[in-house]
């Protein structure tokens, strides 16, 4: 398997960004939504810090992502109707924008509600803004809004996988699966 994408699959390191990413975003929602389960208020503060942690991990891991996008060519698209490429690429656009605006609304709501920082309390990271605990609520929601808009997405975006893969039978779900086989193509040649 090649670290680089190639002309007709993601390569090992898209790969290894996309489901990362994938899993500690699908697991940090589910965290977060658990947060009234702890026992007692040390516990919350450790899970709360803990899912700010890995929502950092989350914004460091996508910056990386989009570095190596940059400087390494997606794979040509399957053939599809039109209206399904501009659907794929306005769901992809847009999960990209949140996978950036979830972790930085939290940092901004931790800002905005002057609570210090830190990573796996390794370090502190400075705030995004001044204190301003009035509009906590808000960013807050803003912060849960996004992650519910992102919830939708990515329902489309495995249903639109999932529908590749079992209705169209092309390789757009296989070339992104860390040990699946493409199919040959039309003309018998393997991609």
């Amino acid at each position: 398997m090649s670290f680089r994408n190639t002309e007709h699959r993601w390569g090992s390191v898209a790969k290894f960004f996309h489901w990362t990413i994938a899993l500690l975003i699908i697991g940090n929602g589910i965290f977060g939504l658990c947060m009234d389960l702890a026992h007692g208020p040390m516990q919350k503060i450790n899970w709360l810090a803990l899912h700010k942690s890995i929502g950092l991990t989350v914004l460091a891991l996508f910056l990386l992502r989009v570095l190596w996008r940059l400087a390494n060519r997606p794979p040509k698209d399957e053939p599809t109707p039109r209206w399904q490429h501009y659907l794929a690429h306005g769901v992809h656009t847009t999960l990209y924008a949140l996978v950036a605006l979830l972790p930085l609304s939290g940092w901004w709501f931790n800002s905005i509600v002057g609570k210090p920082l830190q990573y796996f309390k390794q370090f502190n990271l400075p705030a995004l803004t001044e204190a301003n605990p009035d509009a906590g609520h808000f960013w807050h929601g803003v912060h849960e809004y996004l992650f519910w808009f992102l919830v939708l997405l990515l329902v489309l975006h495995i249903a639109g996988a999932i529908k590749h893969h079992l209705v169209d039978r092309d390789n757009t779900l296989r070339r992104m699966l860390p040990f699946a086989r493409v199919r040959p193509n039309s003309q018998g040649e393997r991609r």
